[in-house]
C-alpha cells in the first residue's frame, strides 16, 4: 500500500520552502534542511560570498564534493580509482569565479 505524502514548510536561510515527502521521511527531511541551513549560513557567513542563489550553488557543490570523497573513500588531495580530489577542488573554484563574474553582470542590470 501506498504511504502518503504529506507537506511540510521549511526554512532555509531565512526563505521559506513548501516541500513534501512520505510520512515516513520526514525526521530525515528535517535533519537535512538543517544541514542545508547550517552549511549555507556557514558559507555566508565568511562574507566572500552574496547573493542566497550563490550560496546554494557553493553549498551543493561542497556538499557534492564531501560525498564523492567519502564514497571514494579518498582524504584531502588523494587519487583513488581515478577521482582526483585536488582536480576537483581547482574545478570548485573556478566554477565559482564564472558564477561571480555571470552574477556582476546581471546585477548591474537593475
Amino acid at each position: 500500500m501506498d504511504e502518503p505524502t504529506i507537506t511540510l514548510d521549511v526554512s532555509i536561510l531565512g526563505r521559506e520552502y513548501r516541500v513534501a515527502c512520505r510520512e515516513s521521511e520526514k525526521d530525515e527531511l528535517m535533519q537535512a534542511v538543517q544541514f542545508i541551513d547550517r552549511r549555507m549560513r556557514e558559507i555566508r557567513d565568511t562574507g566572500k560570498i552574496a547573493g542566497t542563489e550563490r550560496i546554494a550553488v557553493m553549498a551543493g557543490l561542497n556538499i557534492a564534493h564531501e560525498l564523492l570523497r567519502s564514497k571514494n573513500g579518498a582524504g584531502p588531495g588523494q587519487t583513488r580509482a581515478g577521482f582526483d580530489t585536488a582536480g576537483i577542488q581547482r574545478r570548485i573554484s573556478a566554477m565559482q569565479s564564472a558564477i561571480d563574474r555571470a552574477m556582476a553582470d546581471q546585477e548591474k542590470l537593475f
